[in-house]
């Protein structure tokens, strides 16, 4: 199981291709695939067209989504976001900490192209797919 930030489905979506969206395209279909509520609001709040909304939305009923945060997460990911900040890092947005940290209290693969994963996976041992 791969869990798909939505950094890669926003670019799949729009068309633009990158290898995390070549990758996203060889996984769909051949390997489960997944994202967390966190992702498909983001994703699907991005839609203008009522129609390319009712796709999308589609295509996630075959994608696993997993509730990303309770409160011991929540108390999780905040820690991770303090130990990168004593190491000089801040995170810009908080959905990507909480779902960093998910991907690795749960030991699940992220496929992303967003840097602010990044530091996660060299400090915190996200596994990048």
């Amino acid at each position: 199981m791969i869990v798909v930030d939505s950094s890669v489905w926003i670019d799949y979506f729009c068309g633009n291709e990158r290898p995390q969206t070549d990758r996203l395209d060889e996984l769909l279909g051949v390997k489960p695939v997944a994202v967390g509520d966190l992702i498909l609001t983001e994703v699907l709040q991005g839609f203008k067209s009522d129609n390319d909304f009712k796709t999308a939305k589609q295509l996630f009923e075959d994608v696993t989504v997993f509730e990303m945060l309770g409160e011991e997460q929540a108390v999780k990911s905040a820690e991770n976001f303090r130990y990168l900040r004593t190491k000089g890092i801040t995170i810009r947005k908080t959905a990507d900490v909480i779902i960093a940290t998910f991907c690795i209290e749960q030991r699940l693969p992220l496929l992303f192209a967003d840097k602010d994963f990044r530091p996660f996976v060299d400090h915190l041992g996200l596994i990048e797919a």
